[in-house]
This record gives structure tokens, sequence and C-alpha cells, in this order.
């Protein structure tokens, strides 16, 4: 069974991997050059020059050129794991298994944007790994392989990123020879139970102290990295906080905002319900105590 791979993050690049380690016939790799959308972008061509896999760089996927180039391959089926924009139908309908995606959600609960970040961000005690043959639609397409996984409460965009590679890349080396063998299941979603999360916007990541403690704790846990990071304002400034911690404040007359205490570069500040430690950050000049974020 002859695949093209489509991606262009560090998710697609730990996929291939598998996919060359399980022995998965792959006719030709779709790839960006470089990606500034991507924050989490990786450079799948040094695999593809070590195991001689054919590669095309392309802005659009659904270019003249680029399905030109996946035509010429004679594929079986394509995988796109890790790309952004949607397929469009030629290239839907272009090899005869069609085309797998990926979604890091229980489908056909919350499509759409950001699905890790999301899920952190509200606070989800699971979410789920979920390959699925694309449609016109987005994230609409019947489910190949789903498998559910917990979201810990410590877990950051980084722990649950690096979870769900390890989940995926089980379920790639099971429904790889299924589809191989014709043994694969198609199970429809039910679009009567289905949502759709937005495209974050640059305020989504600015971390307000008349927010709860628990809220700018999950906010800061789902943008830390490989994603760009939570902010605070500070002297018309926008400075990056990549971890926090929860602590209790006994005073109720202290004003949301205020820093409470800075001790060996960790700085507590006043929320509404208690008070937060700013404890990994980029603060080149620490704050004062009694000063307001």
């Amino acid at each position: 069974m002859k695949v093209v791979f489509v991606g262009t993050v560090e998710f697609s690049k730990k996929i291939l991997e598998c996919l060359i380690d399980i022995k998965a016939e792959i006719a030709g790799v779709v790839t960006k050059e470089f990606s500034k959308f991507n924050s989490d972008f990786a450079d799948l061509t040094p695999l593809c020059k070590e195991n001689t896999i054919p590669y095309h760089y392309t802005k659009d996927i659904n270019s003249p050129e680029t399905i030109s180039w996946i035509k010429d391959l004679s594929a079986d089926v394509i995988f796109c794991f890790g790309w952004s924009s949607l397929i469009k139908k030629e290239l839907l309908n272009l090899c005869s298994l069609g085309v797998i995606g990926f979604h890091p959600a229980k489908l056909p609960q919350n499509r759409g944007r950001h699905p890790l970040i999301w899920a952190l961000a509200l606070g989800l005690k699971e979410s789920a790994s979920t390959f699925f043959f694309m449609d016109e639609g987005a994230d609409s397409g019947d489910i190949l392989s789903q498998e559910v996984f917990e979201i810990a409460h410590n877990d950051d965009a980084f722990t649950l990123y690096n979870k769900v590679v390890e989940i995926a890349k089980k379920q790639v080396s099971r429904f790889y020879f299924e589809l191989k063998n014709g043994t694969y299941k198609r199970i429809p979603q039910n679009h009567n139970l289905a949502n759709t999360w937005r495209k974050r916007n640059q305020n989504d990541g600015i971390i307000d102290f008349k927010m709860s403690s628990k809220t700018i704790y999950n906010l800061t846990r789902a943008l830390t990295r490989p994603y760009i990071g939570a902010e605070v304002k500070y002297k018309d400034r926008n400075i990056k906080i990549w971890k926090t911690e929860i602590v209790k404040c006994d005073s109720d007359n202290i004003e949301y905002g205020k820093i409470i205490n800075v001790k060996n570069n960790i700085i507590t500040v006043k929320t509404p319900d208690g008070a937060i430690n700013l404890v990994e950050h980029e603060f080149d000049t620490l704050p004062s105590i009694g000063e307001y974020l």
C-alpha cells in the first residue's frame, strides 16, 4: 500500500518516523520549507533524504502543481497529519482510500482549531487521539481510529503533546495494516453531538489577574512550549509566562493583580480567589512587591 504523507509539524515528524519504522511504503512526502504559522514546525526533509523518500515543498496543498506531483506517485492513500488548511475535493478523491486526517479531540466533539490548547485552557479531564477519513468539512469525516486519554492536572502543552504522539504512533502502527489488508472500519460521526472550537487570537493569551487562579493556571499550561506562551502586561510590554502554580492567600483585602511576594525569581500575584506564582517567565528585571500586573 503506497502512502503519500503530508505534514509540517513535530507531530508529523514523529508519525513519519513511526511509518518508516514499520516499513510502510511511503511514495512521497509533501511539506513546507518553513512555517511562521506553526510554532511546532519541523523540517521533514532530513528524514526523507536519509530514507530516500521523494519530497515536495508547497505553500498550497490544493495547487495544480502539488496535486500533479501527488498524482504521479500513484498512491493508494494520503496521510495528512499536521497541516492547517482544508483539503479540497480534487485531492480528497485522488487516491482509492482517500485522505486520512488527524485531530487530537474526542470527535465529533471539539472540532476546529487548537484542540490541545483549548482542552487545557478549559480544564478538560480527557480528550482523544482521532484519525478519520477526511471530507470537505472540518474534522467531520468517518472515524478510522480513536483512543481516549486522560488529561492530568499537572499536564501542560509539552507533556500532553508528547502523550498524544505516543498514543498516535500505536494507532498508526495498527491501522496502517488494517488499511493495507482491507480490515479497517469506518465509524460515521454523529453530527448532532458536534461543536467547533474557534481560532484563537492574540488577546486570548493575555493573563488578566481578574481571572481565577485556576483559569490563569490552565491558560498558562495550555500555551507553554511548544506553543507561544501566555503573557502579562507590564510597563507597556508583553512578558512571556511559561509556568505558574496556584497558592493560597489568606488576606481578602488585597486587590487582584497586586504583587505580594518576590523570591527566588518567583513572583506571587493576588487573584480574586487566592494567588498565583509566576514560576517561569521572561522578566528581565523583576517587578517589586506592591506593584501591579
